[in-house]
């Protein structure tokens, strides 16, 4: 009884903090551009422009663009990471990043047909702005939550994401479908308006984080310039003494499995529902909404488990629930409605499972080090949707008398390998090794 008192006044003491909420609202804002960019139009409206070109063309330089930015963001970030904590600079390189997105964001409603390759270039780059961001944000962490907070306020961060491009997402549906209501002249303009709205809503959801949220000191903190000479010097000895951080690598080798299979559940989850069940458009974007705002109280409840029995158990929940929701898909999803229940599912543990791998992995990190940590945090993330495809792939391919929808359960081997890896790893043992490292 009295740890759920401790809990209940770490939650009230939580949602009433100001850099919490700045923190939280920026993931509010920028989600929007995962949303209604990302997932949402910019595919369909990139569809439409490359009317010029071949099929296979397209699809190449689009997925071209794609492995490009995310490239570049998983090369650099552990390198910008490093830079930014010894020039106690975070914020300015949050700003910076967000700045590029939000700005290729609005600059995409001026694309028009027979200009695709302006459309990719803003797009991939603002794809850099939304990742780079993204970096210093995650790290940003550990400066709004004391310990025994991490993971409610990342599971607040990740619900606010969710419902916050989830309301933009869905009013940018409604102008694309009926234009007339918001006095638009056709479905084309409000694509465009669309896009600026993703614009503006990001940057206004920025403003509260950068007054509010403030870094925590750097010690001898170094002028621009030394700042990247240290930074650089400073990666170099993390790479030579990763080593004695043997928890904290096993986690990033069970996140990059696991996630994987997370990450290409949420990439692949429309064109099964298309190509393998044959539903129209508009029961795929229902689909989507609803994860979305699932997925919002969701994460906020998985917040509060792992506070109470830990994140590492928390996570392996969510990895039985998606095992589950696989092998329904593979033996019972029929329709709309089935296909609506599995959203749901999804939508349970989706954003658990992320939110606390963060707050898990935040507990590992040197504080000193936290945006050079995170930058490999998110090197991972960037390469981990290679094996789930390559498995889906294969299945058919290689497995006498599978088809495309047996595919679909061959997820299930990422998830069972992270999930046993993630069960090796000794997160007090990972806790005290990082605090010993600072000291």
């Amino acid at each position: 009884m009295v740890r759920v008192m401790v809990k209940k006044a770490t939650l009230k003491r939580v949602l009433k903090r100001k850099p919490v909420l700045g923190w939280a609202l920026y993931d509010w804002g920028n989600s929007a551009f995962a949303t209604t960019v990302m997932a949402g139009l910019f595919p369909v409206f990139y569809s439409a422009v490359t009317r010029d070109i071949s099929a296979e063309d397209s699809s190449f330089y689009f997925n071209l663009t794609l492995a490009a930015a995310s490239v570049l963001i998983a090369v650099s970030a552990p390198i910008l990471g490093a830079i930014s904590d010894r020039g106690g600079s975070r914020k300015k390189f949050l700003v910076f990043f967000a700045s590029l997105g939000i700005l290729m964001s609005g600059s995409l409603a001026w694309v028009h047909a027979g200009h695709w390759w302006m459309g990719l270039v803003l797009y991939g780059l603002g794809t850099v702005g939304f990742s780079g961001a993204n970096v210093f944000y995650d790290s940003m962490l550990v400066d709004v939550a004391d310990d025994d907070e991490l993971d409610l306020v990342s599971a607040l961060g990740y619900s606010a994401g969710y419902i916050g491009g989830g309301l933009l997402f869905l009013v940018n549906v409604l102008m694309v479908q009926k234009p007339e209501w918001f006095g638009l002249a056709g479905a084309g303009a409000a694509v465009e308006a669309s896009f600026l709205s993703v614009a503006v809503w990001w940057a206004l959801f920025t403003v509260p984080l950068l007054r509010w949220v403030e870094e925590t000191p750097t010690p001898d903190q170094a002028p621009p310039l030394e700042a990247v000479r240290q930074g650089i010097a400073q990666l170099v000895d993390t790479l030579k003494a990763i080593r004695s951080f043997k928890t904290l690598l096993l986690f990033l080798v069970a996140y990059w499995i696991y996630i994987d299979g997370v990450n290409t559940v949420i990439k692949t989850a429309v064109f099964f529902g298309d190509r393998i069940l044959g539903l129209d458009q508009g029961a795929l974007i229902t689909a989507l909404l609803l994860t979305q705002f699932v997925a919002f109280p969701a994460a906020l409840a998985f917040g509060a488990l792992g506070q109470r029995i830990g994140p590492k158990p928390s996570i392996l929940i969510g990895i039985g629930v998606y095992l589950a929701a696989l092998f329904y898909a593979w033996q019972f999803l029929t329709d709309e409605g089935d296909f609506y229940l599995l959203a749901v599912a999804i939508g349970l543990v989706q954003g658990g499972v992320q939110s606390l791998s963060r707050s898990l992995y935040a507990r590992l990190v040197p504080p000193s080090k936290s945006a050079e940590f995170f930058g490999f945090f998110n090197m991972v993330g960037k390469f981990a949707t290679i094996f789930g495809p390559l498995l889906m792939a294969l299945t058919p391919k290689l497995i006498v008398g599978a088809t495309d929808r047996d595919s679909i359960i061959s997820l299930s081997l990422l998830f069972v390998v992270g999930g046993f890896l993630l069960s090796r790893v000794r997160v007090e043992e990972g806790v005290e090794t990082a605090r010993r490292f600072d000291a």
